[in-house]
């Protein structure tokens, strides 16, 4: 977007407003919005408010120009007066002012710091500001070639951008205003500090959203388009910002860095490129290094730690590397120390779980470090009554916020104990954990309910605790209420848990079978969310795994054999060896045991697949797949079948020879793969027994 280039705009301008009415008439007719947003301001708009809009309205310019300035002091601090202002019309009037090319540079700057301010305010202050379509306003400012002006329009584009009421996807609908930014860095340390500000709060990977982006005019960025980063990326963020981190204002070195933290975050192509970024001779590795020593403010050691651990977790710094080991685990542990404020201590904890969530050494090194497992359990009891907080305001945002502790608290024990035994039980064996996690899971907070359910799941895959801790508190029965009524988020981790709780040596299967885990199992394996009908066909599996014969019967009652058939059917392998392996389970007996038990129509499981040539044609044609896994599953099944100890094997090996099946065992009994070749063997050796 070159400087004297009209941005097209997002929408259409708000028309001017009419400069006949007085103060009185404008305010005598609350528009919808804002009578919704303010009632209670509608009926208490004092005379000096109106006084100030009135002089929006004056004929002679100066005044006009004396007018916003006396409206920009006194709406400083005062958010009565900001909404008074707002709901007598005073924003279309100020945004009417700001875009006239017959405004004065100064007149137009000071209506954009006022603009700024009112949006300082309440939430409900930016929602006015955008239905009024101050963003294009703003932007079409951008291109003034007086500074003053755009370093006023992007301080308040920052204000309003960093509320959470305003959608990202605004800053890109233009494809010309990036580019424009991007050249606007150079202009001054506040041009630096308010876009990279603006940049860092305008990227969001584009799975965050739970839906399709909006259709706008001129869309740089669409549902099926490149997310915030790419587009960033792909402007030149890279090297744009790189340079900021050494400037000499601390704001700009700290925006810089923000930046630098959401662009990296979960993107392996913008941290391939940072490691090998160098700014005055110093890769941009070693520039984080340093921004995360002790002597450095918290929020850039924290913010920094976050760059190193995006970059670390896609893969382009080693795990086992100095900067991760020995400096950026070190300086995440000591943010989670109860001196540090709350946020820092949410943030920290969030950012170790993060970074070591899938690497058993950095577990084991953090597990170690400075006593985390019992100082996380701090996070548990706060506030304390002995609390060291004597600022009443930061106690009260303390105690609303507290949960976040919990949640985050959750999240590092289950990146923990993801792997190592002895992780577990040490995290168990901390003051009241289990008790901690029952309560957890029915917390009001959906991501504290999230957080402790992740951490059951880590710690449910021991099976030690299993048979110990989980059945002496009952786990099963708050896991079963949270797989009621729980969004998927929720569910595909509860359900996994229920997968483990299931195995066969956990003491918990049987109170679970009896609390109707069967239909609830069988349910998901419908779900179009392919984790869920994973997590159902395997949790299902488990539970047939040398189970009772009305335990086999529920579970082909509950399936039918028509959703069988769609398991065996479906796109997805995991879905396809979890059922494979179900059917196995299904159709296998031990010594003592035949499955006799009658369904639905009164025949045996075996009479059920056999029965069904779709489900046979499946099992004959995953027998001779690429997967090899997939291969040894069906192999499984067709053992099960013609095993010759059973009643109506005779028929059933007569059926599958007649299907092919004893030539396509030849072929595997020739197989490179040893675990193919044997079972094929083990089958053929039935037919000739």
């Amino acid at each position: 977007m070159g400087v004297g280039r009209a941005l097209v705009p997002l929408c259409p301008p708000p028309p001017p407003p009419p400069d006949a009415t007085t103060s009185s008439q404008r305010g005598s007719a609350f528009p919808p919005f804002l009578r919704s947003l303010f009632p209670f301001l509608v009926e208490e708009v004092t005379a000096s408010s109106r006084h100030y809009v009135d002089r929006l309205f004056d004929l002679d310019p100066q005044k006009v120009l004396q007018g916003v300035i006396d409206m920009k002091n006194a709406v400083i601090g005062n958010n009565k007066q900001k909404a008074n202002l707002i709901v007598l019309g005073a924003v279309p009037r100020l945004l009417y002012l700001l875009q006239q090319e017959t405004s004065s540079t100064e007149l137009r700057t000071e209506c954009a710091v006022v603009l700024g301010s009112l949006a300082m305010g309440t939430e409900n202050n930016v929602k006015s500001l955008l239905d009024c379509h101050i963003i294009p306003a703003l932007l079409q400012g951008l291109l003034s070639p007086d500074l003053k002006f755009i370093e006023a329009c992007l301080r308040c584009l920052r204000t309003i951008f960093i509320s959470p009421v305003t959608p990202e996807d605004l800053l890109y609908t233009d494809a010309t205003v990036i580019s424009h930014l991007m050249a606007l860095l150079s202009r001054s340390r506040y041009t630096q500090e308010y876009i990279c500000q603006i940049f860092s709060h305008c990227c969001k990977l584009q799975h965050w959203h739970s839906c399709g982006f909006k259709s706008l005019p001129q869309p740089l960025l669409c549902a099926n388009g490149p997310d915030h980063q790419t587009i960033l990326f792909n402007h030149g963020a890279v090297q744009n910002i790189a340079h900021l981190l050494v400037s000499t204002s601390y704001k700009v070195r700290m925006q810089a860095l923000k930046c630098f933290s959401v662009l990296a975050f979960e993107n392996p192509q913008v941290s391939m490129t940072l490691v090998n970024v160098s700014v005055d001779g110093e890769l941009l590795p070693q520039i984080f290094v340093k921004m995360l020593q002790r002597d450095k403010p918290i929020e850039m050691q924290l913010t920094s730690a976050k760059c190193l651990t995006s970059m670390c977790r896609a893969g382009a710094i080693r795990t086992d590397d100095s900067c991760i080991v020995l400096k950026t685990l070190p300086c995440l542990v000591r943010m989670c120390s109860k001196e540090r404020l709350l946020e820092e201590r949410v943030e920290g904890a969030e950012t170790l779980a993060y970074l070591i969530e899938t690497d058993v050494e950095l577990q084991r090194i953090a597990s170690i470090t400075d006593h985390l497992i019992v100082m996380l359990a701090d996070y548990f009891k706060y506030p304390s009554s002995v609390s060291a907080i004597t600022d009443i305001k930061r106690l009260d945002h303390d105690l609303k916020h507290a949960h976040e502790l919990r949640q985050a608290a959750f999240k590092l024990y289950a990146s923990l104990g993801a792997n190592d035994e002895d992780i577990r039980k040490k995290i168990i064996e901390t003051e009241n954990m289990m008790d901690r996690i029952v309560n957890g899971l029915s917390e009001s907070s959906i991501k504290v309910r999230l957080a402790a359910v992740r951490c059951l799941h880590s710690l449910s895959r021991s099976v030690q605790q299993l048979r110990t801790s989980f059945q002496d508190h009952a786990v099963w029965k708050p896991l079963m209420k949270v797989l009621q009524n729980a969004p998927n988020e929720i569910l595909v981790v509860a359900s996994s848990t229920l997968c483990n709780l299931l195995l066969e040596f956990s003491p918990s299967k049987e109170p679970i079978l009896e609390s109707g885990a069967i239909e609830l199992l069988c349910s998901l394996t419908q779900s179009e969310n392919l984790a869920l009908r994973v997590n159902g066909i395997w949790a299902l599996m488990n539970m047939a795994f040398q189970a009772e014969q009305k335990i086999k019967s529920d579970i082909l009652r509950g399936l039918s054999t028509e959703q069988l058939f769609q398991l065996l059917s479906d796109s997805d392998v995991n879905v396809l060896m979890k059922t494979l392996g179900l059917l196995r389970n299904l159709l296998s007996t031990r010594p003592t045991l035949c499955i006799l038990a009658n369904i639905a129509d009164g025949t045996t499981a075996k009479e059920l697949i056999m029965t069904n040539d779709d489900i046979l044609q499946k099992i004959k044609y995953y027998m001779s797949h690429s997967n090899a896994k997939l291969q040894l599953a069906a192999m499984f099944c067709i053992s099960n079948l013609i095993w010759n100890e059973e009643e109506g094997s005779q028929e059933r090996q007569d059926k599958l020879r007649d299907m092919g099946i004893v030539d396509i065992l030849h072929k595997l009994s020739q197989s490179s793969d040893p675990n193919l070749c044997d079972k094929a063997k083990t089958a053929l050796q039935q037919y000739l027994a």
